[in-house]
């Protein structure tokens, strides 16, 4: 029972030991300076293309929905500035893939994995402690971003949130950390098994472009292989099913799973996430959907994000306690 104390406490203060030393390289390194200026240049594009978006839909309030106006915030644009929920998903990415595309291969050619294994510490607390300490800086950001727009739109338009907005845009805000993290550990997956950290950047920007832009056109040519409708009879026929098979297909993305369930989070007007016949229509009450049923539409998307980050997570895990580090 003492030895496994022991064992416990040791495990315990090297993965301690590991964290803190991760999230110290982080913050003095000049790609936190990037991430930083990526992260303000986003919020403020996102908070005044949303203050500007809304201020001159207010004009015409007879066909601009008045609800849940703090959502707004977070999932409305400018003219010409995209929305938050649009510049998070197109710039998460890229932080995860930031901070983990040379975690491990970069230290093997600086020697400085070397030394680390050498040290009195156990070898899974390296790729844990780098997994953890990048998780947090992303968790950070994103909280704080989501905190950074909410207080400059209420200063900006004097919309005060109710507690169910702030409990959706909490809920969006961990599943955006989820997301990221899912490039993060794709990317030191990618940095596990490469050589160098020119290999694992365009590894893991190469499957991001294809999840994020090829995937749907993939998913469109196969749908329409399967069920097509070049022809009006065709489409009669067939329509329902292409439009199915092709939604199915684009889940598989991790880019499309986090902008649906963003979509029904900070939307409560959604009422659905499939496609819906007339006769379902028919008799239906056009009003908002309550937290929990919203929450009830999207959990399979979180649960899905969430074992594509461990499925990641595990495999570069594997992979690393399984390798052969030669010290010099």
């Amino acid at each position: 029972m003492v030895k496994d104390r022991n064992c416990t406490d040791v495990r315990y203060h090297s993965l301690t030991a590991l964290y803190q030393k991760e999230m110290a390289d982080h913050v003095t390194s000049k790609r936190f300076i990037i991430i930083l200026i990526l992260v303000i240049a986003m919020t403020i594009a996102s908070v005044y293309g949303a203050v500007t978006g809304i201020k001159s839909a207010l004009k015409d309030t007879d066909s601009f929905d008045t609800g849940f106006m703090f959502l707004k915030l977070f999932t409305m644009g400018g003219s010409s500035i995209p929305s938050y929920m649009s510049l998070i998903a197109l710039i998460g990415p890229f932080i995860g893939l930031i901070l983990g595309f040379d975690s491990i291969n970069a230290e093997k050619n600086n020697g400085t994995l070397n030394r680390l294994v050498s040290q009195p510490i156990y070898r899974d607390s390296i790729i844990i402690g780098k997994f953890l300490a990048s998780s947090t800086l992303i968790a950070v950001m994103v909280l704080s971003t989501g905190i950074a727009v909410g207080c400059a739109g209420f200063l900006a338009t004097g919309i005060l949130p109710s507690g169910e907005e702030i409990s959706r845009i909490l809920i969006y805000l961990v599943y955006t950390i989820i997301y990221i993290c899912f490039w993060l550990a794709m990317s030191m997956l990618f940095s596990v098994f490469t050589r160098h950290a020119t290999t694992s950047a365009l590894a893991s920007i190469a499957l991001w472009l294809f999840f994020a832009i090829f995937m749907s056109l993939l998913a469109g040519i196969l749908a329409n292989a399967v069920y097509p409708v070049n022809t009006d009879y065709q489409q009669s026929i067939n329509a329902f099913d292409n439009y199915n098979m092709d939604l199915n297909l684009n889940r598989f993305s991790p880019y499309y799973l986090y902008s649906e369930a963003g979509s029904v989070l900070m939307n409560p007007a959604a009422r659905a996430i499939n496609a819906i016949s007339y006769a379902q229509l028919v008799g239906a009450l056009s009003s908002y959907l309550p937290l929990g049923q919203s929450l009830l539409l999207v959990w399979p998307h979180l649960v899905g994000l969430l074992a594509l980050t461990l499925a990641a997570f595990t495999i570069s895990y594997i992979g690393f306690m399984r390798q052969e580090i030669r010290s010099s």
